[in-house]
């Protein structure tokens, strides 16, 4: 009985040994050798993991940029044109600096713009409620208002705002990770370019009715009146499904267009207020 469990007990180790063995020169034969050079990549990311740069994760950004052949495509949002630098050195690359973007809410149909004409007392998700109706009020392309983009910020860069009912993007901690962009169902948020000491212009509307439609559903809805598009002098503005679109390539901030907006749809954030002209009426 003993020599039948010695046997068994050595047969058994000389059969690990062996498999260790095969497993061993095996391991050797397809081992991939990995680039010492993503470590060091990695560790000057910011870790954030936010998904801003198109990739899984940190690692993975740099595993991919690594590879690459040109570092064209690949931008890292929280790091910035720093971080990029520093990348192209380690790779022995070019990097082109790229303007770093902001989100934006393309919608102003706050409380006083778009009245509630029926009440949800479902599940409080923008998603879910998208799927099922148009919303609250009569406007079914405008902002749900529940924060669910406020939930994908993971840099503290949004919050709502209780008096309008929208969520407000705090320029200063926005990185441009475009989570909140990717969570909203109804597509409100844009990455738009910072712009020259922070000031931009957008029509804050995403309203596809006609005219009389949208206007009835939001005050300050666009209407595509086309007002806008004769008179902006650089063709940056574009008028499609009776809605304005300013493309901020572009555009050159002259502020033309803003004041000739029946509705007063469009945007202009952080430009200093404009002095106004005495008339002679005016010094009547």
């Amino acid at each position: 009985m003993n020599e039948v469990i010695l046997y068994s007990v050595l047969s058994l180790s000389v059969l690990g040994i062996l498999a260790a063995i095969i497993l061993y020169f095996v391991a050797q034969k397809f081992k991939v050798e990995e680039d010492p050079r993503i470590d060091l990549v990695e560790d000057i990311l910011p870790a954030a993991n936010c998904g801003g740069c198109g990739y899984a994760g940190c690692r993975n950004f740099a595993e991919s940029i690594t590879k690459a052949d040109e570092l064209t495509n690949f931008f890292c949002p929280p790091g910035g044109d720093e971080t990029m630098n520093q990348v192209a050195k380690i790779l022995g690359k070019e990097t082109i600096s790229k303007e770093n973007k902001i989100a934006v809410l393309r919608c102003n149909g706050c409380y006083e713009h778009r009245k509630n004409t029926n009440t949800y007392t479902g599940i409080n998700s923008c998603t879910f409620i998208s799927l099922l109706y148009g919303g609250e009020t009569d406007c079914h392309y405008g902002c749900l208002g529940l924060g669910e983009c406020v939930e994908a910020c993971h840099f503290d860069a949004m919050y709502m705002d209780k008096n309008t009912g929208l969520p407000i993007v705090i320029e200063d901690n926005c990185i441009g990770c475009k989570a909140c962009v990717k969570v909203c169902p109804k597509n409100l948020l844009e990455m738009r370019k910072r712009g020259p000491k922070n000031r931009r212009i957008f029509v804050s509307c995403m309203n596809e009715n006609k005219g009389a439609l949208a206007k009835k559903s939001c005050r300050v809805a666009c209407i595509g009146c086309m007002l806008c598009m004769k008179e902006c002098p650089f063709d940056a503005i574009t008028i499609d499904n009776f809605l304005a679109y300013i493309d901020d390539d572009k555009c050159r901030l002259c502020r033309k267009c803003v004041p000739v907006c029946p509705t007063n749809a469009i945007h202009e954030l952080n430009f200093p207020v404009k002095k106004k002209i005495k008339t002679a009426i005016d010094a009547e």
